[in-house]
């Protein structure tokens, strides 16, 4: 491969970062806003909470499609027709600024987008990624994507506060960047070669894995998803309302700012989720994984959001903001590693689509949290997460002892498994023990 293919490929890959990247933006400019929507349409608790559930309802039937779709007719087309839908979104949102049925619809053609987007985009940029660089460590695939994602959901509510705060039509301007954003970046992808990948029927299915490989899926993959994305739901879904930041000046520009926080956390911890991933001649067996830190950080994130509301301080949001973000990103690059792991590489779309269904499950927190304070106060409740998130950290440690995916290696221990490289020799592979 000569050094203009190797440029060429590493320009195929940062176009799909950016189409990840232009999603999480989109997923997350609608949260600053909710303060003006609720002054200048008067949508209450129960219109914001529709306008959330319709999110998640796209998010999830884009999830399920997305996956077995790409597996099956591979990933480019999939990615730009959900490139094509957050454009589509973000115009709904801008049409219907003034009316709460347009903007469901919206939220829903973007959680479709953001579906399409994240479930076929992850293993593209993956395999893009591999293309590039053979040698590239499975590791380093998942950091890609986590740093992708999380730089869209770090800007995306920053950008949209600032323009929501001190520009005049607040509640058009700031959905204007991201759809150039997701213009620019389907274009750019569309013009990425098709990577070859075996047709057939497009069935629906979850891709799990069978044999001893299941039992990790089930022992340390899914106890883990659920927290990935309950931590910044907590950090800038439930806690800013809590403590009241709708009635401090320059709210809507603070809860962006905190959001953005969360994210940048998530985002600036990966170099420890890597060194921990690779430490050298330490068994795999033996090694703390960056899923069971992040949720004792996690843990520790939610006895800080306990704090906030006890004292009523809007400053300790940062704090616990950043704690919250911190878990994020150690729970969702353990998942994304050991997904690409135990997948079969004819299916690996469709278990990463499933997995992703399990991590928002954790966007449902805030509404478990409101749910249950009629038996207990938020800070027992949050508390109660925390000794949770802990426990379930015992367990995930306790199920390390599974046996791996793979051949066996030197050592008796399971050799990590490589990224299928479509496109390339097989001679150019390699497995990285």
């Amino acid at each position: 491969m000569t050094k203009l293919d190797v440029r060429n490929r590493r320009l195929d890959w940062l176009a799909a970062a950016l189409v990840l990247a232009g999603a999480g933006w989109g997923s997350n400019e609608f949260t600053p806003l909710l303060p003006v929507y609720q002054r200048a349409l008067g949508v209450g608790p129960s219109g914001l909470a529709v306008l959330f559930g319709v999110y998640a309802v796209g998010l999830i039937v884009g999830l399920v499609v997305a996956g077995p779709l790409s597996d099956a007719r591979g990933r480019r087309g999939v990615v730009l027709a959900g490139a094509m839908l957050s454009v589509l979104g973000g115009v709904l949102m801008v049409v219907g600024s003034s009316t709460v049925g347009v903007l469901g619809a919206g939220r829903t053609v973007t959680g479709l987008a953001n579906g399409f987007a994240f479930g076929a985009g992850t293993v593209w940029l993956r395999e893009l990624s591999a293309a590039a660089d053979p040698e590239v460590p499975v590791e380093r695939l998942a950091r890609r994507v986590v740093v992708a994602m999380t730089a869209g959901f770090a800007v995306g509510p920053l950008v949209a506060a600032v323009l929501a705060q001190w520009v005049p039509a607040s509640r058009i301007l700031p959905y204007v960047p991201q759809i150039a954003l997701m213009a620019a970046a389907g274009a750019l992808a569309a013009r990425v070669p098709a990577l070859h990948h075996q047709g057939g029927p497009v069935v629906l299915r979850t891709g799990l894995p069978s044999g001893p490989t299941r039992k990790r899926w089930w022992g340390l993959v899914v106890p883990v998803a659920p927290w990935v994305f309950a931590a910044p739901a907590v950090a800038f879904g439930f806690l800013p309302t809590a403590v009241g930041v709708s009635s401090v000046t320059d709210g809507v520009l603070l809860t962006g700012v905190v959001t953005a926080a969360v994210a940048l956390a998530g985002v600036l911890v990966q170099p420890l989720a890597s060194r921990m991933m690779r430490v050298p001649g330490t068994a795999p067996r033996a090694r703390l994984r960056p899923g069971t830190l992040g949720l004792l950080v996690l843990a520790a994130g939610l006895i800080l959001g306990t704090l906030t509301l006890q004292a009523h301080a809007v400053w300790v949001l940062f704090p616990a903001g950043i704690v919250l973000g911190a878990g994020y990103g150690l729970c969702l690059v353990d998942g994304l590693v050991e997904v690409q792991r135990i997948a079969d590489p004819a299916t690996l779309g469709a278990l990463t689509s499933t997995y992703y269904v399990f991590t928002y499950f954790g966007f449902g927190a805030p509404y478990l949290l409101t749910a249950l304070s009629p038996l207990a106060g938020y800070p027992a409740l949050l508390l109660v997460g925390a000794g949770l998130a802990a426990a379930t950290a015992v367990l995930v440690n306790r199920a390390m002892r599974l046996p791996r995916a793979g051949r066996r290696g030197r050592t008796g221990h399971a050799a990590r498994d490589p990224l299928p490289r479509p496109d390339l020799p097989r001679t150019t592979a390699r497995t990285h023990a």
